[in-house]
């Protein structure tokens, strides 16, 4: 891989032959791939880890003390420590493997809520929330009596924190993503933070957006849990991250039992092990540990200030081309200006609706999303059962974005609008 250095724009043809599958073709066409914010492509020494991994160290973890089982034990812990310090972490130690950014969510909302919450406590969410930080909390409010609170969404796709503070008053968890899948919006989310705890709340993120497109340090953060997901940031499927405070992760029970996870078990009971392998019971997902840590590896070599850099060129140009070209008949729904928002547009064009769409531009070889991308309350706020969206990354540049103009001028042509 090789790009431009500091201060330059990304070399985005050198990256792109760095993915295999961006040289396929879809429907006869050149494949142009918007579709990152659902999951990302995976370049080539992702791919060739994990093959290595499989081929010269697989074996099961932290249970055998011959050479083999030690590798992939250092593989697995090499990994996490990459992961820590992408995000700024205290230690390797605060980084908890998941299936996914799901599961991490799911396990703050019935590990850490099952415990320190009770009938009447109050959480609070935004309304930007995907359905992964909704519904576990719904859950609990329906088998514990908790109450949700909801921070609102503004005209412009922005959190309106006018009555931030009542929304606070005795309040014991805020629940909030870094940014929006569906609007971009990038949320204040070191505000929040500072603002919850000083009202007696802990904080937990949504950063499966955040993560993969701008520095992340969780330190800045203030936050108490962090989430995000691997393959939306150049990694395999199948593994997600937890990230903690010491003293707050220490607290939580664990989500799962099983091997792994204990430090003894008796017929009377058991005592867990010490975080992190407190909440990762069974066999961890090895191998994708280790395509995570080549994802990481490749971000760090393109720099994540470079990596919003061009996302924010790319903002830019979206919105002012689209608009000029389509004018009143487009709707860009969340922040209009660039630096407000992650390589996410959300979008409807006339009266067209997005299943329609995404067919349509599927015939012209683009790849992108339609629907309520698991988002519903987000959907009522703006008014709509779905949108389209288009999305972007590393691998993009201008001309993906030109030929989903063209792709839409012709979808406009063939419904004849």
């Amino acid at each position: 891989m090789e790009v431009t250095g500091p201060g330059h724009d990304l070399d985005v043809q050198a990256i792109r032959k760095d993915f295999p599958i961006l040289a396929t073709q879809m429907n006869g066409k050149p494949l142009t791939y918007l579709d990152t914010a659902a999951t990302s492509q995976k370049p080539q020494s992702v791919l060739d880890a994990m093959d290595h991994y499989y081929e010269t160290s697989n074996a099961n973890v932290h249970r055998a003390a011959y050479s083999l089982a030690e590798a992939a034990t250092n593989a697995l812990e090499g990994a996490r420590a990459k992961v820590a310090r992408f995000i700024g972490a205290g230690s390797a130690n605060e980084v908890v493997f998941t299936k996914n950014a799901t599961e991490s969510l799911n396990l703050v909302a019935h590990a850490w809520g099952s415990k320190f919450l009770s009938q009447g406590d109050v959480v609070v969410l935004s309304q930007l929330e995907h359905h992964a930080n909704i519904v576990p909390w719904h859950q609990l409010a329906a088998s514990k009596g908790i109450e949700l609170r909801w921070i609102p969404v503004g005209d412009d796709g922005r959190l309106d924190l006018t009555d931030l503070d009542a929304l606070f008053d005795g309040a014991k968890m805020l629940a909030v993503t870094a940014m929006s899948n569906v609007t971009g919006t990038i949320t204040p989310v070191t505000e929040l933070a500072e603002r919850a705890h000083a009202a007696g709340a802990l904080v937990s993120v949504d950063a499966c957006q955040y993560a993969p497109h701008l520095s992340l340090d969780v330190q800045t953060f203030g936050a108490d849990f962090v989430s995000f997901s691997s393959h939306k940031m150049l990694g395999p499927t199948g593994i997600g991250v937890l990230w903690g405070r010491p003293e707050v992760l220490d607290a939580t029970p664990p989500f799962m039992g099983g091997g792994g996870m204990i430090l003894d078990v008796t017929m009377d009971g058991f005592t867990p092990a010490a975080v992190p392998q407190k909440f990762e019971a069974g066999t961890p997902a090895v191998a994708e540990a280790v395509g995570l840590g080549a994802a990481v590896d490749y971000l760090d070599a393109l720099g994540m200030d470079q990596v919003r850099a061009h996302e924010v060129a790319l903002n830019r140009y979206a919105i002012e081309m689209l608009t000029d070209r389509f004018g009143d008949s487009l709707t860009i729904h969340g922040p209009q200006e660039p630096e407000a928002r992650g390589g996410v547009l959300s979008f409807a064009l006339a009266d067209i609706h997005p299943h329609d769409m995404s067919q349509v531009l599927n015939e012209h070889g683009v790849g992108v999303r339609p629907g309520h991308h698991c988002a519903k309350p987000l959907m009522r706020v703006l008014g709509v059962g779905a949108t389209t969206r288009a999305s972007w990354y590393v691998y993009n540049d201008t001309d993906d974005i030109d030929v989903l103009g063209d792709a839409l001028a012709d979808a406009k042509d063939f419904f004849g609008l």
